[in-house]
């Protein structure tokens, strides 16, 4: 059919923008289609050991089998029918038992504290032969930050120690790098990162920015901070994981209103999602500091508070957050497993329906988001929520299916 415009002077017209379309590619690849944990979970340097994991798993199932022995006992507690609460406390049980912890860092920072150099070079290199041993999906390490030069000089000391004596880290390694305020603190670290790489013949190596300071926000210019941040990471950056005490703190709140659900937290947690939005970065929430020990009042009691943050962590798009003790994993999981067996089978019907482009349907999605769902279904089964073939009893896609649907629409 006969057009107007003579393709030699539209390609001329069109031709700026070949540099910033390559750029913006570079800069949000989408997601890296790995496995994110549900959780982080810290340790003081020197309380963790070689059995950590499964120690916490052992004791979160004591807990789940003192105060919630029942699928009953889970229903009342946490408000849910029978027929989602049998489900849920079977398969929290399932993955107590085999796989409690995703994903662990060693902390070297607030929960460790100060030490004698002797004593943390020590800790540094029985970490290395930790995270060589366990296994995990995914660990290593929180290091100190770079707030004063006290600090950045222990927290690279313990850094180098523990790389040289590692060697090669184990698969999922990763480096949570707290208290950031600049870009220029992101850019030391990569250029350290670079000195160790070169020294030790390691592979290139990504760390979490801990998004924990108002600046990391919006700098002292009120600039907008995150994208800056992670473009100072040249690439390293994989995750931002919010922290919710200095984070409010920071912004002048009392003790009592320094919490996951607070308007200013939720503010800072936006403001992550915008500047991470396409790049591959992924998001993780903070921790909440009341902890589910004590007599059972108290433990069903914070459990609730812990399920209800989880529960609206998920909502919000942060589908991994932080847990301070071994009993919170009962409640990470149920929030967890509860929120995808509520919505697999709507949520495969969806898709199903986008998949078969009916037009019969009620709601009419978008590639964004059929990429969203199939997502969605496909963390689901990573962590252990639903098995393969329930997903392909909801919607009819096996994995490859689901992967395709997502680099689709984020690649």
């Amino acid at each position: 059919m006969p057009t107007s415009l003579d393709p030699a002077l539209l390609a001329a017209a069109t031709a700026r923008l070949a540099a910033p379309d390559a750029e913006r590619a570079a800069r949000y690849p989408g997601d890296p289609g790995t496995r994110q944990p549900v959780h982080t979970c810290y340790v003081p340097a020197d309380r963790v050991d070689a059995g950590t994991p499964a120690a916490w798993g052992a004791a979160a199932l004591a807990a789940l089998d003192e105060h919630l022995p029942s699928a009953a006992d889970l229903a009342a507690l946490l408000d849910l029918d029978d027929a989602l609460a049998g489900p849920v406390h079977q398969r929290v049980r399932e993955k107590l038992a085999a796989e409690p912890v995703e994903d662990l860092r060693v902390d070297f920072e607030d929960g460790y504290g100060t030490r004698a150099d002797a004593a943390e070079d020590a800790d540094a290199l029985r970490a290395a032969a930790l995270l060589r041993g366990w296994g995990l999906l995914s660990s290593g390490i929180r290091m100190k930050s770079f707030d004063t030069p006290e600090l950045l000089t222990r927290g690279l000391r313990t850094l180098d120690l523990l790389l040289t004596e590692l060697g090669a880290p184990p698969p999922g390694f990763t480096i949570t790098f707290p208290k950031v305020t600049m870009p220029e603190q992101v850019e030391t670290l990569v250029g350290v990162l670079t000195l160790l790489e070169t020294a030790l013949g390691l592979d290139r190596l990504g760390f979490e920015i801990q998004v924990e300071t108002t600046q990391a926000v919006v700098d002292g210019e009120g600039r907008f901070a995150v994208p800056r941040l992670i473009a100072a990471g040249s690439g390293r950056v994989t995750g931002l994981h919010f922290g919710t005490y200095d984070y409010t703190a920071a912004c002048g709140l009392g003790a009592g209103s320094q919490h996951l659900d607070h308007p200013a937290a939720d503010f800072a947690k936006h403001a992550m999602q915008v500047g991470a939005a396409g790049t591959g970065v992924r998001l993780s929430d903070g921790s909440t500091n009341l902890l589910p020990v004590g007599d059972r009042e108290v433990v069903h009691r914070n459990w609730r508070t812990h399920y209800r943050l989880v529960r609206r962590s998920l909502r919000m798009g942060y589908f991994q957050g932080w847990d301070l003790h071994p009993a919170q994993l009962v409640t990470r999981y149920a929030a967890v497993y509860a929120h995808h067996l509520t919505s697999a089978a709507a949520d495969g019907a969806r898709l199903a329906a986008y998949v078969a482009r009916s037009t019969g349907t009620a709601v009419l999605d978008e590639p964004a988001t059929a990429a969203a769902l199939a997502l969605s279904l496909r963390r689901a089964v990573d962590c252990g929520a639903l098995t393969a073939d329930e997903v392909v009893g909801h919607c009819g896609l096996g994995a490859d299916d689901l992967t395709a649907l997502i680099e689709r629409r984020t690649r």
